[in-house]
């Protein structure tokens, strides 16, 4: 019997941290253009003693490169992690070269948590919570985008798993 994936969804960037996404792109922004200004002056300035202009490019392309750091190593870790609803199944997977997944049936899951803070609640992400028949949560993910749809797809899902049987 073949499975349909009825939600699929990756941890979001911008709207669970805008602070630090913004701060990463003007790192970024401000420091490249620091870049290319002391270059220019560098190369203008043939003659006279450059040493300090080449020591602010260093230290720019420091802060460029740790800002473009920050967003290649926050893309490739919410890519990494994703959440699957198919009509059976829920699947949380994580990780690039070793991954770890964990999959239950829809009929083991007895509820799903939501939280979400003001901020949270404001820019549509939250924190799901995936409970079975114990008292500590099967899994915890961070930073999902538009919570309280997915627990009502799951919601549907097990209706339409218990319709089935």
């Amino acid at each position: 019997m073949a499975t349909t994936v009825l939600y699929e969804a990756h941890p979001a960037m911008f709207r669970a941290h805008p602070f630090l996404f913004i701060f990463s792109v003007l790192l970024i922004a401000v420091f490249g253009t620091g870049i290319i200004i002391s270059i220019m002056r560098a190369t203008a300035l043939t003659g006279v003693d450059s040493k300090p202009i080449y020591e602010l490019s260093a230290l720019l392309i420091a802060a460029f490169c740790f800002g473009g750091f920050i967003l290649l190593y926050w893309y490739i870790k919410t890519r990494a992690t994703a959440l699957i609803l198919t009509d059976s199944e829920l699947v949380y997977e994580r990780g690039i070269l070793r991954k770890d997944r964990i999959s239950m049936s829809l009929k083991h899951i007895r509820s799903v948590s939501v939280g979400q803070g003001f901020l949270d609640r404001i820019l549509g992400v939250g924190t799901i919570q995936i409970f079975t028949a114990g008292d500590e949560p099967e899994f915890t993910i961070l930073d999902m985008p538009d919570p309280r749809m997915i627990r009502e797809t799951i919601a549907k899902a097990q209706e339409g798993r218990s319709e089935k049987d």
